[in-house]
């Protein structure tokens, strides 16, 4: 038994040692302080992430997209950091960690290229900034407005106010419509008359009740012009810029305006009919 206790186990220093009260002691201060440690950098992490944030809302000529990205930056450097002072503390030669993690960081890498391409996908759409948080787009066949973007995903917000999640790959690899980017729109009707009538009437009632509404721009100027010449309509083709902001509902209150207008003018508009003749018996 005692030459048990004199045997070397850990660190040059035998089982008796390690059972000594003093020992036993340095163990429990080192525990405490590596998790008084992690503790103050989980707050310094979120501390710092959330100045950030705060930074990027605050000013407006500063992307918040950005901010947030940083953020998220400082707050996994801060932890990674709060993780080399723990193992300081138990003596551990971070030296050699170090190196171990980027031995390992590589083979990880190689197993997980496609999550890897992920984070790639997303520094790319932080930095170059083809969209950002708010802004309303169309990613992938999806629609929606920007709620997130971090390191794996972007999320948006449907129209319907569903979440969806799209990689970040996804997003950078296919076509972005951002319909947020300038603050005009230019919107487009056809608008069908009948043959019977008179062109340059239904030309003024159309243009009237269109650009009399406030949200119609006069500078582009709008076109309003007979297009096409139909099986059963002259149909006209109207385009008129409006803030982005208004466009959805400005075009579905125009459509409706229109269509009452020509009713109040008693301007005919044609719809497709279908003549049934039987054969004589």
């Amino acid at each position: 038994m005692e030459e048990l206790l004199n045997t070397e186990i850990w660190g040059g220093k035998t089982a008796a040692d390690l059972l000594t009260l003093e020992f036993l002691a340095s163990i429990f201060g080192s525990v405490v302080a590596a998790i008084l440690i992690l503790i103050v950098g989980f707050i310094i992490g979120g501390w710092a992430r959330k100045r950030l944030v705060r930074l990027g809302e605050k000013h407006r000529h500063l992307d918040e997209t950005l901010f947030n990205f940083l953020g998220n930056i400082a707050r996994y450097v801060v932890v990674g950091f709060a993780f080399l002072f723990v193992l300081n503390t138990f003596g551990v030669q971070t030296t050699s960690v170090i190196a171990v993690i980027g031995a390992a960081g590589l083979a990880i890498g190689l197993a997980l290229q496609g999550t890897l391409s992920n984070v790639a996908a997303g520094v790319m759409i932080v930095f170059f900034r083809p969209i950002k948080i708010n802004d309303f787009v169309e990613v992938n066949g999806q629609m929606g407005t920007v709620k997130d973007i971090t390191l794996n995903y972007t999320e948006l917000a449907s129209i319907g106010n569903v979440q969806i999640i799209i990689p970040n790959s996804e997003v950078w690899g296919n076509t972005i419509v951002n319909y947020s980017t300038y603050p005009l729109r230019r919107a487009e009707w056809t608008f069908g008359v009948g043959y019977g009538v008179n062109l340059k009437q239904a030309e003024d009632v159309i243009r009237n009740t269109i650009m009399s509404d406030e949200r119609s721009k006069s500078d582009p100027e709008p076109f309003i012009q007979v297009n096409n010449l139909g099986s059963s309509s002259v149909d006209f083709l109207v385009r008129v810029w409006c803030d982005s902001a208004v466009y959805f509902a400005y075009q579905a209150d125009m459509k409706r305006q229109v269509k009452e207008a020509l009713d109040a003018a008693n301007i005919n508009i044609p719809f497709p009919t279908r003549t049934i003749v039987s054969a004589a018996e």
